[in-house]
């Protein structure tokens, strides 16, 4: 698995801690990830770009990364991770700095197939 598996937007569909009206409140949620490993992310009201690497566990491979952002006026930091969960469809967690964290599923919108 390499970084080219995770390039290209994808959409999130469900959260453990919060129903899709609530972190689809802004814009349909999202997490986009680019060929340099530079991405951004959108859910509820928090905005964030993500800085990441592939790391290596004895049960596969995740997508882990850094992020820095706005949680609507206010600055939000934290970190997280993704893997992949069958062919177009991820699965990771947020977490939010001093906050919550959540897991999360996601499709693959564009990018790699």
């Amino acid at each position: 698995m390499a970084i080219k598996d995770f390039i290209g937007k994808w959409r999130i569909y469900e959260m453990e801690e919060w129903e899709q009206d609530d972190f689809d409140a802004r814009d349909k949620a999202y997490i986009k990830i680019g060929k340099d490993k530079i991405g951004e992310f959108q859910f509820l009201y928090l905005f964030a770009d993500i800085d990441s690497r592939i790391v290596k566990y004895p049960d596969g491979e995740k997508l882990e990364f850094t992020w820095e952002g706005e949680d609507g006026c206010e600055a939000a930091s934290g970190s997280g991770w993704m893997k992949l969960a069958g062919e177009n469809k991820a699965e990771g967690e947020f977490r939010i700095h001093k906050g919550d964290s959540s897991g999360f599923k996601a499709r693959r919108m564009e990018g790699r197939r």
